[in-house]
């Protein structure tokens, strides 16, 4: 019972799932193999009656036994062939494609699943936009990740100074994330230089981009190339092509200004108000379509104002986000971030984000609630968490987001969980209504 258990879970009746847009070949080749052996049956006969064959085919021919009962049996043995060479194929096919325990059919149903999942814009920067789209990418191939270019420090930072190009450092990371052949290409893309005159310091897949740029005349254009080179899912879009500064109003206690990604963070001040400068720029005109466009619209998990805001500061993208109908959640960090938000609750990352793009914008918050893995004392951060345990002015959904092993981090499969469950769930909402008001 076990191995027939086994053979046809391996077999998968996953073949007769609705979408796999496979059914109607199965029976097709159903229809061949049958009007073959009709052929093939029919040419038997024939020989059969008019030549005389030896009498070991009386035994090979299985006459001795009752026509329906020869025939059931033929049936099953074809059947049983036809299952076994399927699998095998599978197998063979799935070798191309994936690792040796990756089964096609999963395989395929998972592709058509994606294909057919909602419109999805990630708004973020950094390592958390990175985790965020690392989890979507299982869901869907309707992803924008939409990026930040102000950051100013680091390899972006020196490549932004001597090349005049928009900071390459965010994008790398999110195509790295979106990549196909993800875990070599991560490597690939994060190795940063350890020595060398002008390349240390530099990692690998900044000074690709920016090769790219050089080779394409232009900075969208390399994203586009190096995403099409990489089998990258989804787009990743600038939130404007602009060289602007992000700055901030610190309390230390008077109110002082502070320019630059880098050193609003090296300050480590309280901060009031972050900006941009200047502060009106056009947004980049697929950010506005795809915001427009979008079934789902998720802000953060990442630095609060370092990398999530400065996308919202751009005053085309503030507008559409607000004019768009998509259902909007923004996700809180699992913990604070030194020098930006220390000390900070759930609330307070809202209340920021409020502060800088409005209320109602986001009525939908989603945290983390696991605490129980230990921290290593070394580290500069502490836990988010909830300072009143209930919300008046938006929606709060609290579970284990974590990941057990970088626990100031999500987890991409349960964060990404989490937003499509929720989603699915407001979807379901919407369409009941519309039923109702039918």
């Amino acid at each position: 019972m076990k191995f027939s258990s086994r053979f046809f879970q391996h077999l998968s009746w996953k073949w007769l799932y609705v979408g796999l847009g496979v059914k109607r070949w199965l029976l097709l080749l159903f229809f061949g193999v049958t009007i073959l052996g009709l052929g093939f049956a029919y040419l038997l006969v024939s020989v059969y009656r008019e030549v005389t064959l030896p009498s070991i085919f009386y035994y090979l021919t299985l006459q001795f036994i009752d026509h329906y009962w020869r025939g059931a049996l033929f049936g099953l043995v074809g059947i049983a062939l036809i299952a076994v060479s399927i699998a095998k194929l599978s197998e063979t096919l799935v070798s191309v494609f994936a690792t040796p325990d990756t089964n096609l059919i999963d395989l395929l149903y998972r592709k058509r699943a994606r294909k057919a999942g909602p419109k999805i814009v990630a708004i973020g920067g950094g390592t958390g936009l990175s985790t965020l789209l690392r989890g979507l990418k299982e869901h869907t191939d309707h992803l924008t990740a939409i990026v930040t270019v102000a950051d100013n420090g680091g390899s972006s930072g020196r490549l932004r100074r001597e090349l005049g190009m928009l900071p390459p450092g965010d994008f790398r990371q999110c195509i790295a994330a979106l990549a196909d052949s993800e875990p070599l290409m991560t490597s690939l893309l994060q190795y940063r230089f350890g020595e060398g005159s002008g390349l240390e310091g530099h990692s690998f897949g900044n000074l690709f981009i920016a090769a790219m740029a050089g080779v394409t005349g232009n900075f969208e254009r390399a994203l586009l190339e190096s995403s099409r080179v990489l089998a990258v899912r989804g787009q990743i879009l600038p939130s404007t092509l602009e060289n602007v500064t992000l700055c901030a109003e610190t309390r230390e206690p008077e109110l002082h200004r502070v320019n630059g990604e880098s050193e609003i963070t090296h300050r480590g001040k309280p901060i009031e108000r972050v900006y941009l400068e200047p502060e009106h720029v056009p947004a980049y005109p697929g950010v506005v379509r795809a915001l427009l466009d979008a079934d789902l619209i998720v802000a953060g998990p990442g630095s609060l104002y370092t990398s999530v805001l400065p996308n919202l500061l751009v005053e085309d993208v503030r507008n559409a986000l607000a004019a768009a109908q998509a259902q909007k959640v923004y996700i809180c960090n699992v913990a604070t971030q030194p020098g930006e938000t220390d000390d900070f609750t759930v609330e307070d990352h809202f209340d920021a984000l409020q502060q800088h793009v409005g209320k109602g914008v986001f009525s939908t918050l989603i945290a983390n609630n696991n605490f129980s893995i230990p921290w290593s004392s070394q580290l500069r951060t502490q836990v988010v968490r909830l300072r009143q345990g209930q919300l008046e002015d938006y929606e709060i959904i609290v579970t284990d987001l974590v990941d057990e092993a970088m626990p100031w981090r999500h987890d991409p499969r349960k964060l990404a969980k989490e937003i499509i469950k929720w989603y699915n769930q407001q979807h379901a909402n919407q369409n009941s209504q519309g039923e109702n008001l039918k």
